[in-house]
C-alpha cells in the first residue's frame, strides 16, 4: 500500500470539534497537517494552557510567532495524524490566471484580397 494511501484527510469542521472540551482529544492544524497533541500537553515546556488556546484551531501563524526551534518541529511530527482536504488548505496555490490579449483582426484591404485570390 503507498504511502498516499495511507493518509488520513480531515475538513477543518472536523478539527474544530478536538478542541479539548468535555474531555475531548486536543488536535490543532500546523500547515495544513492534522496533529493530536493531547499527550503531550503535560510534557510542554510552555504547559499544556498554551497549546489548549489553538485547540482545534490552525496553530501555524501562532507557532511561527513563536519561534520554535527545529527540534520542536521535528518532535511535532510524531503527533500527525492526518492533512487537512485540499479543497481547505490554507497553502494550496490558486490556480493561475493568465489573460491572454485577443487575437488582431485581419486588416488586408480589399486589393491584397483580390490579389491572393488570383494568384492561387
Amino acid at each position: 500500500m503507498a504511502e498516499e494511501d495511507q493518509i488520513k484527510y480531515f475538513t477543518i469542521e472536523e478539527v474544530k470539534i478536538y478542541n479539548g472540551k468535555d474531555d475531548s482529544r486536543v488536535w490543532f492544524i500546523y500547515k495544513d497537517i492534522v496533529y493530536d497533541v493531547t499527550d503531550y500537553l503535560d510534557d510542554h515546556p510552555g504547559g499544556g494552557d498554551l497549546i489548549t488556546e489553538y485547540a482545534g484551531k490552525d496553530a501555524t501563524k501562532a507557532f511561527d510567532d513563536f519561534g520554535h526551534s527545529s527540534d520542536a518541529k521535528k518532535q511535532l511530527k510524531k503527533y500527525k495524524i492526518g492533512e487537512i482536504v485540499e479543497e481547505q488548505r490554507k497553502g494550496k496555490k490558486k490556480a493561475e490566471v493568465k489573460t491572454v490579449p485577443p487575437e488582431k483582426p485581419e486588416t488586408r484591404s480589399c486589393i491584397s484580397i483580390i490579389t491572393c485570390g488570383l494568384c492561387a
